[in-house]
C-alpha cells in the first residue's frame, strides 16, 4: 500500500533577496520519511494557490513548521508592533483555517514552533510579542552565532502534567528540548490544554481538548535529530501512527463520500 500523505507547511523565502520561493526544511521530511513513516508533501503556503478543500482532499495530516515570520496579532485581535517581528499573511489565511478543520474533521496536525502558536491562535488563543521582555523569563531565542548543532542544542527542561498526554507518551515527567522562538502564548484557547511548560512557566506542549483525533503540539523544535534523539522520535512517531491510522480509515476517501 502507499504510504500516507503528511502536507508540510512551507514558507516564504526570497532567494537572493529577489526570487519568490516556497521553501521548508530538510530535517522536517526527513521526520516526517523516516520517523513517521509518511510520504512528505511540500505544501506552498497560500490558499490563493491552494484551497482548503482540495489539500484536505489530498494529504492525510499536516506538519505545521516553525518558520521566522510570526502570526499576525491581527489574528487575535491586536494591533501590529516592531515587537512582533516579520509577518507571512498568505501562511496564516491557510494555517489558520487548516487548523480548525483538522480539528474538527479528526484529521491528524502537529504544531511546530511557529505551528504551535498557530495552533493557539486558530483555536481562540493570544501571543506575547517577545518571551525574553517578560518578568522572570528566560530568552528562548536561537543563538545568534554558533554551528547548527549549538543552536539546535539542548538547552532547558519542559515539566509535563502527572498522568497527561505528553507525561504518557515519554514516559517521563520531564524532559529536556531546544528553544528557538521569540512569541509564545499568552492566553491559551479555551480548548487548548497547556500539558507541558519550560522552568520559566513557558507552554511548551499542548493538545486542543476532546479533538477527535491528533493535535499535539510542541514550541520546540523536535524534527532535529528526529530518527534517534529520545524526545524526537516518539512525537513523531506518535504522529506518524496517527496519520496511518487516519488513511487506513479511509480518511480522505471516506469523506468525500459521507
Amino acid at each position: 500500500m502507499p504510504r500516507p500523505i503528511v502536507g508540510i507547511i512551507t514558507n516564504s523565502h526570497l532567494i537572493n533577496d529577489e526570487y519568490p520561493a516556497h521553501a521548508g526544511g530538510e530535517m522536517n521530511s526527513s521526520a516526517v520519511a523516516e520517523v513517521a513513516g509518511a510520504l512528505p508533501l511540500l505544501v506552498p503556503a497560500d490558499p490563493a494557490l491552494v484551497p482548503l478543500e482540495d489539500l484536505l482532499d489530498t494529504c492525510d495530516g499536516f506538519l505545521l513548521t516553525g518558520g521566522r515570520p510570526n502570526v499576525h496579532p491581527e489574528e487575535y485581535g491586536e494591533e501590529a508592533t516592531e515587537a512582533h517581528g516579520a509577518f507571512d499573511r498568505a501562511r496564516d489565511a491557510l494555517t489558520l483555517p487548516l487548523v480548525r478543520a483538522c480539528v474538527a474533521r479528526g484529521q491528524p496536525v502537529f504544531g511546530i514552533c511557529r505551528g504551535f502558536q498557530e495552533v493557539n491562535v486558530a483555536m481562540g488563543g493570544t501571543l506575547h510579542p517577545e518571551i525574553r521582555d517578560l518578568p522572570g523569563r528566560m530568552n528562548h531565542r536561537m543563538p545568534p552565532d554558533g554551528t547548527l548543532e549549538e543552536k539546535f542544542a539542548l538547552r532547558h527542561k519542559v515539566h509535563f502534567t502527572p498522568g497527561g498526554v505528553f507525561h504518557r507518551l515519554f514516559g517521563a515527567e520531564a524532559v529536556v528540548t531546544n528553544t528557538l522562538h521569540g512569541q509564545g502564548i499568552a492566553r491559551s484557547g479555551p480548548r487548548i490544554v497547556v500539558d507541558g511548560r519550560a522552568e520559566d512557566g513557558t507552554p511548551e506542549a499542548i493538545h486542543v481538548r476532546d479533538a477527535p483525533g491528533f493535535t499535539l503540539s510542541v514550541q520546540w523544535h523536535p524534527e532535529w535529530n528526529a530518527a534517534t534523539d529520545p524526545v524526537s522520535r516518539p512525537l513523531f512517531a506518535a504522529f506518524g501512527q496517527a496519520v496511518a491510522d487516519w488513511a487506513a480509515r479511509g480518511g480522505r476517501a471516506a469523506l468525500r463520500t459521507a
